[in-house]
């Protein structure tokens, strides 16, 4: 089982022992055919794996159905349209995907963001909220595909684990909560989690509760829970198919007030522009990215997932791509924004799949339904749906990593628990946009308040160590190690500036030298450099010469380009700390350590 994008036979080695498959382009191969991945895996197809590819597509398109379904509903759609953007999705991502397995399509992660922008605007009028959806996925593709043709599918690992792992905890606790009346058979309207939390409590004391549902969709939810992890039993399709057999045989629909799916629209999606109006451009515009945000960063890591499990490379541009041309499609055909999906694709890997061709038949299989039998579903209790879309949600709740993150570096755990309060309590769009806040300070913590270090010599360990972890560590009189482990840039340079400084105070004899150990020093900036400068005039004021060591090449040629290292001279730079230290001792006539 293959999960890369096939090149000639003659150009890719077998992963193996010894063996890392990479990417292979053949020379002759056109650009156009590098951006359809689809089209290569159809000419090299083998015939054998026709089976196994028709078999899969069966068996996936038996989840397919009410998973579609649910997560329509639970983003306050049509139960239709998921299905549109299941046919649609598993179509364009068949052409333009790398991986050959991995399965697109509605997304219990996505609902929230969903419901988020299209339960306000569009007043309870079902063809707006369509409307509305369809263009949230036309932003999403444009973002993903822009993402993928300019080569940035890098941007999505910024976002680290903890803070993942707390908006995907926020957004799961959203969806609960969300779904909670439609299990227990009644509807409540409230905005905001906390609202709904209180109109649910408040709907429960009130006897609302519809007992058959609530068995009916508890009974669902035990079920899939039980056969999460069974391979051969498909836990999703015999539940609803209980539900649905139980709810016609027994007329509950009639005799209990059970809400039930009803008939669906017979026919395929169409070609439609989904056009909003002017007032509903800046809620879907900001709806459509951080759509985009949460599928890049799930589809990024399945991917990845999948590639290394079977020892193969995904180039994560064309995935965005991808997901990008998949989102596009949905929206273009009555569909909603998509992405990939945890719980269908180990559904057609564990049933053999060989290529998307899998995901073909599945997405040919659910558009035969529509044509031949929409009324199949027709006493599908919502209850199960909503227990559905619980038991998916339930599966993105990460405890057992928060508690290694609590364990090894509580920062991080707080961290993550800002962004499941800040989903939960701000929105989930809001919270996504604090989840991306919080990562740009992560991200730029270590650098801005950086590790610094004076160095000294350790006896029986090679090199020079920080002296506040090796107190016996001897010194060169007069001279100052100083090691500082980040770029330089405006955020940290004064802290460099007095952190060298300090140093330079603490000495407990005269210091002449001042070495900066600059291997860890990525980059400089123009506030860098500039403080530099000022640096070196304080320095020589004092009678103290600045050297550097073991600095990079490229940060030379940025201290060239700013003409400080004409102004030190070349002399002031040594290739390692070592060197630094020998030509300080032969200047000065030093024979030993203190």
């Amino acid at each position: 089982m293959n999960d890369s994008t096939p090149a000639a036979p003659e150009h890719k080695p077998e992963p193996g022992p010894g063996r890392i498959a990479r990417p292979q382009q053949a020379a002759h191969q056109s650009t156009w055919m590098r951006w359809l991945p689809g089209l290569g895996t159809l000419r090299h197809y083998q015939l054998a794996w026709l089976p196994h590819d028709v078999a899969a597509g069966l068996v996936l398109t038996t989840v397919l159905v009410p998973v579609g379904i649910a997560y329509a509903v639970a983003s306050g759609l049509p139960s239709i349209v998921g299905l549109y953007a299941t046919i649609v999705s598993l179509l364009a991502y068949a052409l333009f995907g790398p991986s050959r397995l991995l399965v697109l399509g509605p997304d219990s992660s996505l609902a929230a963001l969903i419901l988020a922008v299209v339960l306000p605007l569009s007043a309870g009028d079902p063809q707006r909220a369509v409307t509305l959806a369809g263009m949230m996925a036309l932003v999403s593709g444009a973002v993903c595909m822009l993402v993928g043709i300019a080569r940035l599918g890098f941007i999505t690992e910024l976002l680290s684990k903890p803070i993942r792992y707390g908006y995907m905890n926020g957004i799961a606790l959203t969806v609960i909560i969300s779904q909670l009346p439609a299990l227990f058979g009644f509807t409540i309207d409230a905005d905001g989690l906390w609202h709904k939390i209180l109109a649910f409590i408040d709907a429960v004391r009130a006897g609302n509760i519809n007992g058959v549902s609530l068995a009916l969709g508890g009974a669902t939810l035990a079920l899939i829970v039980l056969l999460k992890r069974s391979t051969k039993l498909p836990g999703v399709l015999i539940a609803v198919i209980g539900a649905t057999v139980t709810v016609g045989a027994m007329d509950l629909a009639t005799r209990a007030g059970v809400v039930v799916l009803g008939v669906l629209p017979h026919g395929l999606p169409s070609l439609t522009l989904p056009l909003i109006t002017y007032d509903d451009i800046g809620p879907v515009l900001l709806g459509g990215f951080a759509v985009a945000l949460v599928s890049l960063a799930d589809t990024s890591v399945l991917s990845r997932t999948y590639a290394a499990r079977y020892g193969n490379f995904i180039d994560p541009n064309q995935e965005m791509v991808g997901l990008g041309v998949a989102n596009f499609a949905a929206g273009l055909f009555q569909g909603f924004p998509i992405s990939a999906s945890t719980s269908r694709t180990p559904v057609v890997e564990a049933a053999g799949a060989k290529s998307q061709l899998a995901g073909v038949i599945g997405a040919l299989a659910v558009a035969a339904m529509l044509l031949m039998a929409p009324h199949l579903l027709h006493n599908l209790p919502t209850s199960a749906l909503a227990a559905v879309v619980i038991a998916s949600a339930l599966g993105l709740i990460e405890i057992t990593e928060l508690r290694r993150i609590y364990r090894i570096q509580q920062w991080e755990f707080w961290l993550s628990i800002c962004c499941l309060l800040g989903v939960a309590i701000l929105g989930v769009i809001p919270g996504i946009g604090l989840a991306i806040v919080i990562a740009v300070i992560e991200f730029l913590w270590d650098g801005w308040r950086p590790h610094s270090a004076v160095l000294g010599r350790v006896e029986g360990v090679k090199g020079y160590h920080d002296i506040t972890r090796y107190p016996n560590a001897h010194i060169v009189p007069g001279l100052v190690l100083f090691r500082w482990d980040a770029p330089l840039f405006f955020a940290n340079a004064e802290l460099f500036e007095n952190r060298v400084l300090d140093a330079v105070a603490a000495s407990p004899m005269p210091v002449r030298w001042l070495v900066v150990g600059a291997e860890p020093v990525t980059s400089v900036d123009v506030t860098a450099a500039d403080m530099l400068t000022d640096l070196e005039n304080t320095l020589r004021a004092a009678g103290i010469v600045l050297h550097f060591a073991e600095m990079k090449d490229p940060v030379k040629d940025k201290l060239k380009r700013f003409g400080l290292f004409s102004q030190l001279g070349e002399e002031r730079f040594f290739p390692t700390i070592g060197v630094a230290v020998s030509n300080y001792r032969k200047t000065y006539q030093i024979k030993s350590f203190d």
